[in-house]
Parts: structure tokens; sequence; C-alpha cells
């Protein structure tokens, strides 16, 4: 158990960080199951515009730190083999 003031504090932090990741990263897992589902559908302008949210809402995660920077060059680099090319 915390003792201090700011270990307290640090720990109202952190659960307040963790519901904003979790939201985030939530909301990247169905930006992404959309992307498949425009692709597979075969619907080309549906799968485009899925994929420039998807790719829209990586970088800001990847911004405010939710993921790291590489892991969403990663996400966008094989989502751009599949869709753009």
């Amino acid at each position: 158990m915390a003792n201090t003031l700011s270990a307290k504090k640090n720990i109202r932090k952190t659960v307040r960080q963790t519901i904003r990741n979790r939201t985030v990263k939530s909301r990247l897992k169905t930006l992404r199951r959309r992307v498949v589902q425009a692709a597979s559908s075969g619907d080309a302008e549906a799968a485009k515009q899925a994929a420039i949210n998807f790719v829209s809402a990586v970088d800001k995660a990847a911004k405010t730190k939710v993921i790291h920077r590489n892991a969403a060059r990663r996400m966008k680099s094989a989502f751009a083999k599949h869709i753009f090319i």
C-alpha cells in the first residue's frame, strides 16, 4: 500500500492512464477489424477509407505514447501492403 502522498497520486494517475490506454487500444482493434472486413468484401473505396481512419488512429495513439512508435509503423506498413498496393 502506498504511504506517501506522491505514491498515492501516482496510483490515481495510473488508473486514469490505464482506462485511457484501454479505450484507445480497443478502438484500434475495432478499426483494424473494419479494415479487414472492408478489404474482404471487395469494396476498394470502403477499404481505403477504413485504412485511412485506422492509420490516423494509429498515429494519434503513437503520438500520445499509448503504443510504441515502431509498433505504429509496423501496423501502418502491414496494412499499406494489403490496401494501397
